[in-house]
This record gives structure tokens, sequence and C-alpha cells, in this order.
């Protein structure tokens, strides 16, 4: 079975998702652990768990039987260039009205 890939913003659009990034924000978490801060199936958890592991978002390290996971930068990279991005268009537009507005005011 082919591996479905992401986009990051597709990653981040769902609610859960999201809260188990926050959860891990905290500390790493086995999904087991993570499972029981949410009403939804240890599958459905499972498949979450794929999704952002797939998208960069985590890692998952295997200690005896149980399955950890940590958040991983790459994921939140890729937002930030994104958004780094459009920093840099907004800047740029912001400083030529600035010009414009100041070439007005002196004449």
């Amino acid at each position: 079975m082919a591996t479905q890939m992401f986009d990051v913003f597709q990653v981040i659009a769902d609610p859960s998702r999201r809260e188990m990034m926050q959860l891990l924000s905290k500390d790493s978490m086995t999904i087991n652990a993570l499972a029981e801060n949410f009403d939804m199936s240890r599958p459905a958890v499972s498949k979450h768990i794929k999704i952002m592991y797939n998208a960069g978002f985590i890692s998952i390290t295997d200690i005896g039987r149980e399955r950890h996971c940590t958040l991983k930068q790459d994921g939140f990279n890729k937002l930030q260039e994104f958004i780094n991005y459009f920093d840099k268009f907004w800047a740029i537009r912001l400083k030529k009205l600035e010009t414009l507005l100041n070439n007005k005011t002196k004449h």
C-alpha cells in the first residue's frame, strides 16, 4: 500500500492532530498515552500519528513494546518557509507603500 503524502497544512488542519502536537510539545508520549487523551479509537489515533510521522512532524522510537512519539522540526520548517515567504512579500509591499506616502507628503 502506498503512503499517502499530506501537505503540511492538511496535517495541521485537523484539530485532533494539533492537540496531539500540543501534548507532544510538553514531552514525548507513547501512542497509548496519547490515545487516552482523545475520545476516538486506538486505530484512529494511530492513523493521525502516521499522518504526522509521514509529514515530518513527529518521530517514532520503539522502546520495548511501546512506540514513543516525539515532535520533530521538519514539518514545522516547511510551515515556517511558507510563512517567511509571505512575511518578506508583505514587508516589501509595505516598504513600497511607505515610500509612496512619504513622497506624496513631501510634495
